[in-house]
């Protein structure tokens, strides 16, 4: 039965509705899927420098803990020598009963200046170059070292889920397809959340570091 003319041209109006409005639905999708893009590359962008400050992070710790424990190695080195000396002029002290008394007093002053050298060798807060705070000052840098090395690996997995969302974010504007849309903003949230624990390192990875 063939439709009436205004029928016909009801029927071809709401097809054109209809065309119109999935064109204006498919175009809001695509707005909003490429400001999502934009957000994850962005995001992207944060975590690339937070992964590679952790990593500036980690070898300047390590190569501030590498030197000072050379400096300590050197502190006791000097420290064993200095002892090595003093424990030679309290020997002759003993062995020596008839040093007269100047040389007794000579002797005596410069074992009590390598007793004094000794000590502060051993500790020295005013200028934290003592062994006692070499020690803690390397320890710090292991620490820093450490930490930074937990940090790094969330910062490499979000940069990865962030470019793999990215891609799919991309695709899915091609293929008017939310579901990927979707996919996309889930990998993101899971990236951003690694990302934040790379700053933060609320909870550390297994393996990590």
């Amino acid at each position: 039965m063939a439709l009436d003319a205004p029928d016909a041209a009801e029927a071809s109006d709401a097809i054109k509705d209809a065309a119109e409005e999935q064109r204006a639905d498919n175009e809001r999708f695509r707005r909003r899927a490429a400001v999502c893009i934009g957000v994850l590359a962005m995001l992207l962008a944060i975590s690339g420098l937070g992964g590679g400050n952790a990593t500036k992070e980690m070898l300047n710790a390590n190569i501030g803990a590498s030197d000072t424990y050379a400096f300590y190695q050197a502190k006791t080195i000097r420290a064993t020598s200095t002892q090595l000396a003093a424990d030679a002029l309290q020997t002759v002290l003993l062995t020596q009963p008839g040093l007269s008394d100047d040389a007794r007093a000579q002797i005596q002053q410069r074992l009590d200046s390598y007793q004094a050298t000794i000590a502060r060798y051993q500790s020295e807060p005013s200028t934290g170059q003592g062994q006692q705070e070499l020690l803690q000052t390397a320890q710090d840098y292991v620490d820093r070292r450490d930490r930074a090395a937990q940090r790094d690996p969330n910062f490499d997995y979000a940069q990865a889920l962030y470019q793999i969302a990215i891609v799919l974010g991309s695709v899915s504007i091609v293929a008017t397809s939310r579901h990927l849309l979707l996919v996309a903003i889930g990998l993101g949230a899971l990236a951003t959340l690694l990302m934040l624990n790379g700053f933060f390192l609320i909870v550390p990875l297994p393996g990590g570091g």
